[in-house]
């Protein structure tokens, strides 16, 4: 039996990874894309907000319709979608009298494409028949940290060798990942979340959950904890220390992701041996003092340090509650993950601009926009506390 799960295991794995490139490697050629296509650098960073929202509405929709067409069908399309959007963007371009139109609606394809490992991914591991859930899952989320750690590093690396002028041909070979394991996604057995026999829970059912609204709270304030930072780690880096954009990337982001990995696979392997309900609890208490570090520290490094911490604590949250919402909430199905990645995702675009919008109103100064933000940890340890919602886990019931 282990040896037929083994292959939906690593490919799940890998479908990480394929996230981290379309996530991470697009955003570092902004700027040649501006000056190769002539294009003004606020029509390019407008490209994140059209990629998140296209995500969003994946969310709410795969909880619709991915059970009438089938994961494997949406799995291997997710793959092709996404492996098709980068090799447009090498080609559209140049193909349209307006560049701007081309790479927009290369973003479109694997944006959508993305959307759909998002919700896939995570019940597909969730239905394997493994013995510790909770281990396998936070394992399987650290595969993003550390796809998006190697293609910071091998792309930079290549630019630094090759050339940022030969930046189609990393694009190709970054294609060919989300390609060969739509392949794999063709093969590979998947099983159900739910026991045969019965049906997963409706939208409407699970809208109506106590419980189910408690797990969005914290699903909402796990995305903002985590991007509230990790979107402003490389600006506040170079400001702190007054060092170059690629010493801030990783003195910021790239610790960040490097703590956020090691967090989740550290649970990963042990994590049977640690309640994760008090892990998560920890983990909150942890991010609110990585976020005052930031905030309130007089010493640039002891800021920094925070950024690092941060990264540590909120490794388990995302992940987590994934776990905790497959066990209280019997049968939610692929409603459920979907919804709860629309939640996350919600988060992970309204912490950042939280961080933004609170920065402007100080004359730009990040640490009060980190200050706001630490709200989010705040909320995420209130809704741990509250009746029904991750004591539940204890006794494996919903209410």
């Amino acid at each position: 039996m282990e040896r037929e799960y083994r292959g939906t295991i690593y490919a799940c794995f890998t479908g990480y990874v394929v996230q981290a490139v379309i996530n991470t490697f697009v955003p570092l050629l902004f700027l040649t894309f501006s000056t190769q296509y002539g294009i003004p650098l606020e029509q390019i960073s407008a490209l994140i907000m059209i990629n998140f929202c296209i995500q969003l509405s994946v969310d709410f929709l795969s909880a619709f319709f991915i059970d009438r067409v089938g994961y494997r069908v949406c799995g291997v399309a997710a793959h092709f979608l996404a492996g098709a959007g980068l090799v447009m963007l090498t080609i559209l371009p140049e193909r349209f009298e307006n560049s701007f139109l081309g790479i927009l609606i290369s973003v479109m394809v694997y944006a959508v494409g993305g959307g759909l490992l998002e919700v896939l991914i995570s019940p597909m591991v969730e239905a394997c028949p493994t013995k510790n859930k909770e281990k396998m899952m936070s394992l399987l989320h650290s595969f993003y940290c550390w796809g998006y750690i190697g293609v910071v590093l091998l792309s930079t690396l290549f630019f630094a060798t090759v050339g940022i002028a030969h930046w189609k041909l990393l694009m190709l070979l970054w294609a060919l990942i989300p390609f060969c394991n739509g392949v794999a996604f063709m093969k590979i057995p998947i099983y159900s979340l739910v026991e045969e026999g019965e049906t997963g829970m409706s939208v409407k059912q699970l809208f109506s959950s106590k419980t189910f609204w408690i797990l969005m709270l914290l699903m909402l304030c796990a995305g903002s904890c985590e991007q509230s930072v990790s979107q402003w780690a490389s600006t506040f880096a170079e400001r702190s220390l007054g060092v170059s954009k690629t010493i801030g990337d990783l003195a910021g982001p790239m610790s960040f992701a490097v703590f956020m990995g090691l967090s989740r696979f550290f649970y990963g392997k042990y994590g049977d041996k640690i309640p994760l309900e008090k892990f998560i609890f920890v983990s909150g208490i942890l991010c609110l003092i990585s976020y005052l570090m930031i905030s309130l520290s007089p010493w640039p490094a002891l800021g920094l340090m925070g950024c690092g911490l941060c990264g540590l604590s909120i490794g388990i949250l995302w992940p987590g509650i994934f776990s905790i919402g497959s066990v209280v909430i019997r049968n939610g199905g692929t409603a459920m993950f979907a919804m709860f990645a629309l939640a996350g995702d919600m988060g992970c675009g309204f912490g950042p601009f939280l961080v933004g919008t609170v920065s402007s109103w100080f004359q730009d100064n990040l640490k009060m926009g980190i200050l706001a933000a630490a709200v989010f940890p705040v909320l995420l340890l209130i809704g741990c506390r509250i009746k029904g919602g991750v004591d539940l886990y204890r006794s494996g019931s919903c209410r």
